[in-house]
């Protein structure tokens, strides 16, 4: 499986490719893709679209009330382990 940073940059370069514009933000524990959804996007590039946030942790579409659409995808990044398995209430 490819570093969380390398899943993000090909979701963002294949949904750049199907014709969306994406914005890409890193965050501690995740990186979030968005991307505008223009009203005429076809249906064949609307199935190519959905394929590739399928690829993602999480993923959703944010449709408002003013007709702009949001589609947005989440890749995790990988937590180091810390070596105590049995969490904070349990430390020594």
């Amino acid at each position: 499986m490819p570093a969380p940073e390398v899943s993000a940059e090909a979701l963002a370069a294949r949904l750049s490719a199907a014709g969306l514009t994406t914005r890409t933000e890193a965050h501690p524990w995740h990186t979030s893709i968005e991307a505008e959804v223009p009203e005429s996007l076809p249906a064949e590039t609307w199935r190519e679209v959905l394929e590739v946030v399928a690829a993602a942790d999480r993923f959703g579409l944010l449709a408002t009330s003013l007709g702009g659409r949001t589609l947005w995808a989440v890749v995790n990044k990988v937590v180091p382990a810390t070596g105590d398995v049995r969490g904070p209430g349990h430390q020594r």
